[in-house]
């Protein structure tokens, strides 16, 4: 009994900032409330909005997850990954618009867009995993770019206008019931988390960082790369479904610019800048750089007679701040801290070694 208490407290003090982290979303709602003095649990206020803007970010966080199990932890480069999250998005609302199935719509929608996003990456890898570095990743793109035009011109799905949803059960509708939304997409942002780290805290895990480092010598010792690359992909296809799933539901609306490069190029924007081949990296990234796009969208500054619009120029801003942030940290903001504090380890340990020599050179 002792020895499991000194396991989960010193369990607890490994995680502390997680942890910290899971209270933070729990409480949040409430906390905004308090500050902005609006019920969390209404259906407008401020409170609500904040709600919003927050499964929002954590819809970005998931999505960016499933990016980084592929390039930060693979080494697999994607431009196509926005094809899984906008399919998942049209399957959903189209069992879920369909009157002959009446309230079992969603249920059978998500099964089916997830089924579909697996089948679907299952053959992608392997027909093009053989391929390597920018022919895969030119592939990808290919493949989204022809489900993108051919949505966009389908009439049966309002072509490039698309379709919103029909009505969601009362509970499961983030207009009506925001708060309990907020804590379904919370608990399913957490539950991505926990996989992909216990995934790479596995022995697939080490494959997966030796396929990313050197995939010839991983081969040369006997694993087979091309099975473990298409759990990769086809993992990281489903993730990337669920946050298109919970990205509809959202706004009760889908259409065909989900499978734009825009949610291909932004999920590998936040895992670069936040730091790829990192856990907690990705998750900084995609809320960072999303909650900043959201709060200079409507910005204005007036210089003198000119009235300035910042969301007219965003996209040169935020170029100009992933040049800066590169620059600054050449393996994003977590994955510098980490090299620094393993470099830092490794001096100390270098001078301890050295004292320790003079010690026993004096004796």
């Amino acid at each position: 009994m002792q020895l499991s208490r000194g396991i989960s407290w010193r369990a607890a003090q490994k995680n502390w900032l997680l942890i910290g982290a899971l209270i933070l979303l729990i409480v949040f709602p409430f906390i905004v409330g308090a500050l902005t003095n609006t019920s969390p649990t209404a259906r407008r206020g401020l409170a609500v909005y904040w709600q919003g803007v927050m499964i929002e970010l954590l819809i970005y966080g998931i999505l960016t997850m499933s990016y980084n199990l592929l390039f930060g932890f693979t080494g697999v480069i994607s431009f196509g990954h926005a094809l899984f999250f906008g399919l998942a998005g049209y399957l959903l609302g189209g069992f879920q618009r369909a009157p002959e199935l009446a309230e079992s719509g969603l249920l059978i929608g998500i099964v089916v867009a997830l089924s579909v996003c697996a089948v679907l990456g299952l053959l992608i890898g392997t027909a093009t995993l053989r391929l390597k570095g920018v022919y895969f990743a030119i592939f990808t793109l290919a493949v989204a770019e022809m489900a993108y035009i051919f949505l966009s011109r389908y009439e049966p799905t309002g072509s490039e206008d698309g379709f919103t949803l029909g009505a969601l059960p009362e509970w499961f509708d983030p207009t009506r019931s925001r708060l309990t939304f907020y804590y379904i997409v919370t608990a399913i942002f957490v539950l991505t988390f926990i996989l992909i780290r216990r995934l790479m805290e596995s022995p697939t895990g080490a494959v997966l960082l030796a396929i990313r480092e050197n995939e010839n010598r991983a081969r040369t010792v006997g694993f087979n790369t091309l099975t473990y690359k298409l759990f990769a992909i086809v993992l990281a296809g489903i993730l990337a479904g669920v946050a298109g799933i919970l990205f509809t539901l959202l706004n009760k609306k889908v259409g065909p610019e989900m499978l734009g490069t825009a949610y291909t190029v932004n999920p590998l924007l936040m895992t670069i800048i936040g730091g790829a081949g990192t856990l907690t990296g990705p998750v900084i990234g995609a809320i960072g750089l999303r909650f900043l796009e959201l709060q200079l969208r409507n910005v204005q500054i007036a210089v003198g007679d000119t009235v300035l619009e910042i969301g007219r120029t965003l996209p040169i801003i935020l170029g100009a701040l992933f040049i800066l942030v590169v620059l600054v940290f050449p393996y994003g903001i977590v994955g510098t801290f980490v090299r620094w504090r393993q470099n830092r380890k490794a001096r100390d340990a270098e001078r301890l070694a050295k004292q320790a020599e003079a010690l026993r050179s004096v004796s």
